[in-house]
């Protein structure tokens, strides 16, 4: 008999609602929590480069540590979802609670991990990247803070995504929201009124995170709707810690590509000085930044297609697909339009006086916009795959943009058209993902044929 913990009418919003209006009131507020998360390391960037080009540059160098720690915060967050999101549609409440107390657990591990790196290997990981004494200073500092105080921003992730599966998604929003205006107020103070630089910086992050923390922790015990944290209550189940990693791995994939490729960007990008290093970092960013908001309202995205896909509503769940890629892909085409004629402008926000960082960040702020627009059609692909359980070609898909082609076509491009064919290698690869997926979506669907004739 099925557990009634979870209202009835979160069922029937997810299983009846019309699909325009139902995304779209799940996927904003998921799309705009997003781009606050990645606000965080916008905001960091600005303040930071008012310091100089060292702690600009030793910000940039840290940056795909961060990015894998939302990486892997996010890939165990969206298993969660994932999962809690098809037990909700098989009416199996109990599981879906018992997945979240482990999903929890499973954070505060990750975030661990990264203590032990922020403690004994920060300075070995800037070491391997430039033999500036301060840029590694400066990098130390930063990076250590961020990661030894990890857990806010790991715990807080998962609550996230545990209260979007439930179809919850104004209150996450409104909570990363007071987040992110924590960080712009206490970045200054820590920043320039005490004087602490990086560290300052990191310092502010760390807090704003664990304010967002402690808001989503009381509201998923205290909101009678919410799919409640109950440790004590709690059970290992090696079970459930296989399907919420497995289900999350092509999203830690995903963003976890990105730091390695960042690093080879990097790695690329030294003999052409910090001014190469720094407009790169710049432009992943903002690139960033603008896909955060992509995968934020993928994210909206797949609690619907779960729920759809777990009780067998095969056409909802291709009807909720094409919905997101064509409303991100519209989005998309504005955002590039205007990007491209305010390119420099952008840069110049980070380095005002620095025409050398100017230059070589908006000719590849151009060229990445340029194909720019097809990752609403990439991003919701992988989701759907993901979603429905599809894991290999899921995790293909997720390791494509970033890894499979972006990676080799910087060491090639770099090789013989030096600082152009860096500029040039995230669009080539962009390119290579689309002819992929083209192939790979056309097999699922196939197979959904297959499915609704059962």
């Amino acid at each position: 008999m099925p557990d009634n913990s979870t209202p009835k009418h979160h069922h029937n919003k997810m299983g009846t609602e019309p699909i325009g209006k139902l995304l779209l009131s799940m996927s904003l507020p998921a799309m705009f929590s997003m781009l606050i998360q990645a606000l965080y390391n916008i905001v960091d960037s600005i303040y930071v480069a008012q310091i100089g080009e060292h702690a600009l540059t030793a910000v940039s160098l840290a940056f795909p540590v961060q990015n894998l720690m939302i990486a892997v915060s996010v890939g165990t967050g969206v298993g969660l979802n994932s999962l809690i999101s098809r037990r909700l549609g098989e009416r199996r409440e109990k599981e879906a609670s018992a997945a979240a107390t482990h999903g929890v657990l499973i954070s505060f591990a990750e975030s661990l991990l990264f203590l032990l790196f922020g403690l004994f290997f920060c300075r070995m990981f800037f070491s391997a990247f430039t033999n500036d004494p301060t840029v590694i200073q400066m990098g130390v500092e930063y990076t250590s803070i961020v990661t030894i105080f990890s857990f806010g921003c790991f715990i807080e992730i998962n609550l996230e995504k545990t209260l979007q599966a439930t179809g919850n998604m104004f209150y996450p929003m409104v909570f990363q929201l007071i987040g992110a205006i924590s960080n712009i107020i206490l970045d200054p103070i820590f920043i320039f009124g005490l004087g602490l630089g990086t560290s300052g910086a990191a310092i502010a992050t760390g807090l704003s995170q664990f304010i967002s923390f402690c808001i989503l922790l009381a509201q998923c015990n205290l909101r009678r709707e919410c799919i409640h944290i109950r440790i004590g209550n709690f059970r290992p189940s090696l079970f459930l810690y296989g399907k919420i990693l497995s289900g999350g791995l092509p999203s830690l994939t995903r963003q976890g590509m990105a730091s390695i490729a960042t690093i080879v960007l990097n790695t690329t990008a030294h003999p052409f000085g910090d001014a190469a290093i720094a407009a790169m970092a710049i432009v992943n960013r903002l690139i960033y930044f603008v896909n955060s908001a992509v995968i934020g309202f993928g994210q909206g995205f797949q609690p619907v297609c779960g729920f759809s896909y777990g009780a067998r509503k095969y056409s909802r769940v291709r009807q909720a697909y094409w919905f997101c890629v064509k409303f991100t892909t519209c989005i998309l085409v504005v955002v590039c339009a205007g990007g491209f004629l305010v390119s420099g402008h952008v840069i110049s926000l980070f380095r005002k006086n620095d025409p050398e960082v100017i230059a070589i960040g908006t000719l590849a702020l151009r060229l990445q916009i340029a194909t720019m627009w097809m990752n609403g059609f990439l991003t919701m692909s992988n989701m759907m795959s993901q979603s429905i359980g599809y894991g290999f070609r899921a995790t293909l898909l997720a390791i494509s943009r970033q890894g499979l082609f972006l990676i080799p076509v910087l060491l090639i491009a770099a090789h013989f058209l030096g600082l152009l064919g860096i500029q040039l290698a995230q669009p080539v690869a962009d390119i290579a993902t689309l002819v992929l997926t083209l192939v790979i979506i056309r097999g699922i669907f196939r197979e959904f044929n297959k499915l609704e004739g059962l």
